[in-house]
């Protein structure tokens, strides 16, 4: 039986400590800082499906040492996982383990990418994930109405896109991934599938960065234009000195253009008495010089207030006035924050909102030139400052469920009360599967998602050693994207590519092929399936997509023996041609 360790206490802990036991049979040893904090409680009353008596083994530790891991008896474990939500703290107790036990794996839970990539490279037999990267692309494809396009890239760097069959070129379509309108992946009957994946060889699914159709809602120039004060002021102004320059015209005989010199100058900047003037020139004289003491503050005052107005607004990151077909993202933490950047990037207007000026995503919102509203999401004031009546889409994130409803609620409330014929559509983050379930069937909201339910797949996938690639969102659940290598002597080695791909589990994308030894280069080999007399042999590594029960029995199938028997490379080249591009 395989042995895992698991560090933490929150919602992801939770979830990968259900996914070890339940769909890799595995026995594990979690470490919390509290038995009575966070999921602590939940994690120790999880239980095997077939098994009730087997559940993970809890240890309560404030402060990871060496002594910590001696007692989960680390030198005996597969993997161990560090999913706290602190970078630093996962990396410090990464690097603790690996003085118990240099070889053990790892696999690390991080949002700084950078300082992941940096991890990776000093620790071998390292993983680095981040649960709000794989989870984010799940929240904007709902957002944006389940036709957002999800880009992954292989360890070759090629790219594939899982996108709506109406939106892919033929051509490019490597497999069907899904049914969207009854949830059925990978379907026995390819072209049942609405989603597909996709070849982009070299295109970008979406809006290129910096290619945008940048509208930024906050520019002081429109601000001052848009001033009913300034207006106001400005229109009064123009009448009067209209009035006057007909009225200098009449009593002065002069042309027009003389008499709006006259006008302009003596509203002003003042005017000289002039004794040999007719009663009428010195009646108007006086009249524009009256006029002009009270055009002068009061213009000064309109401009003063607007201009001080749009500053302040732009300080704080608020908006200047409202605003429509945007996305509204309550909560900036980790998911938030990669919501936030996505959304963008396809060139989407986001307002981002969370209760907390010094939340991760607050200052990464207004480095973009994101309007960022600080408030708490559950007070009208808040969604009516971010224009929520008239939004595209709400998406809630924050780690609440009950606020997130709550915020959901009020924020369909203040579209109705808008007379908006459409409702408006909205995301909820949620944990409970069956709070979502009843959430859905009360308040007619089926679009929610769980960050721990989408990312402890990859987690736990990783921990046994398969290289996950990337996600696919589909509804609440997600699709592996994984590089599995064909093990000396094991099961799949001599069968028939056809033979891998099971409906409902597992679909063969493509084969993986190396012959650095005869000379011949790595090559990638799409529709595998076509050559249907083709073998599979321990230098290929196949790419596939699958559920998390699939890719189980598929590395059970893929794993090599202890003394393999040995390998004769054949003598022909390879019968399969790569497909070429475009």
């Amino acid at each position: 039986m395989r042995k895992f360790v698991v560090w933490g206490d929150n919602a992801l802990a939770r979830r990968l400590v259900g996914e070890l036991i339940n769909t890799y049979s595995a026995q594990v040893t979690v470490i919390v800082p509290d038995l009575t904090a966070n999921q602590a409680p939940e994690i120790a009353d999880i239980r095997a499906d077939d098994d009730p008596d087997e559940r993970p083994v809890v240890i309560a530790a404030r402060k990871l040492t060496k002594a910590v891991f001696e007692t989960a008896d680390l030198s005996d474990a597969d993997a161990i996982a560090f999913v706290d939500t602190d970078d630093v703290a996962n990396v410090d107790a990464a690097l603790i383990a690996r003085e118990v036990d240099p070889t053990i794996r790892v696999v690390l839970r991080m949002f700084n990418t950078v300082l992941g990539a940096g991890v990776m490279e000093r620790l071998s037999n390292c993983a680095v994930l981040s649960a709000s990267e794989i989870a984010a692309p799940a929240f904007v494809a709902a957002a944006l109405g389940d036709s957002s396009p999800t880009t992954v890239r292989l360890s070759d760097g090629q790219q594939l896109v899982a996108i709506d069959r109406s939106l892919a070129n033929p051509a490019d379509i490597r497999c069907g991934l899904a049914n969207t309108a009854d949830a059925d992946s990978l379907p026995t009957d390819p072209d049942r599938a609405d989603l597909v994946l996709a070849s982009l060889y070299g295109r970008r699914a979406g809006p290129a960065r910096g290619q945008r159709k940048r509208r930024h809602p906050l520019r002081a120039t429109r601000i001052l234009l848009r001033g009913s004060g300034l207006r106001r002021v400005l229109v009064s102004s123009l009448a009067i000195l209209a009035l006057g320059t007909v009225a200098v015209a009449v009593a002065r005989h002069v042309g027009i253009w003389r008499a709006v010199y006259f006008a302009v100058l003596t509203a002003l900047g003042g005017a000289n008495p002039d004794p040999d003037a007719t009663t009428s020139a010195q009646a108007v004289d006086i009249v524009l010089v009256v006029a002009g003491v009270a055009i002068i503050p009061a213009l000064t005052a309109a401009v003063v207030g607007i201009v001080v107005k749009a500053r302040l607004a732009i300080a704080s990151g608020g908006l200047t006035e409202p605003i429509a077909g945007h996305v509204v993202v309550v909560g900036l933490g980790n998911v938030g924050t990669r919501v936030v950047r996505e959304l963008h990037d396809q060139g989407i207007d986001v307002v981002a909102v969370d209760r907390d000026e010094r939340a991760r995503g607050v200052q990464a919102s207004r480095d973009l030139g994101l309007p960022v509203i600080i408030g708490d999401a559950t007070n009208p004031d808040t969604l009516s400052a971010a224009s929520v009546a008239t939004a595209r889409c709400l998406v809630v994130v924050t780690t609440a469920d009950v606020t997130n409803l709550e915020a959901a609620l009020l924020g369909r409330d203040l579209a109705r009360r808008a007379g908006l014929d459409v409702t408006l559509r909205v995301v909820l983050r949620l944990f409970e599967e069956d709070f979502a379930r009843r959430i859905k069937t009360a308040f007619d909201i089926n679009l929610s998602r769980s960050v721990s339910y989408l990312a402890a797949p990859a987690f736990a996938a990783s921990m046994v050693g398969s290289e996950v690639i990337d996600t696919i969102p589909v509804g609440r659940r997600v699709l592996l994207l994984a590089e599995v290598p064909v093990g000396a002597g094991s099961q799949l080695e001599g069968k028939y590519f056809r033979e891998v791909s099971e409906p409902g589990l597992v679909r063969l994308v493509a084969v993986q092929t190396g012959r650095a030894g005869l000379g011949v280069g790595v090559q990638t080999f799409w529709a595998p399936e076509q050559n249907r007399w083709r073998t599979l042999d321990r230098t290929h590594t196949m790419v596939v997509v699958a559920t998390r029960v699939g890719l189980v029995a598929l590395l059970a199938r893929a794993a090599g023996v202890d003394n393999p028997p040995p390998f004769h490379p054949p003598s022909a080249p390879p019968l399969l041609t790569p497909q070429p591009r475009g």
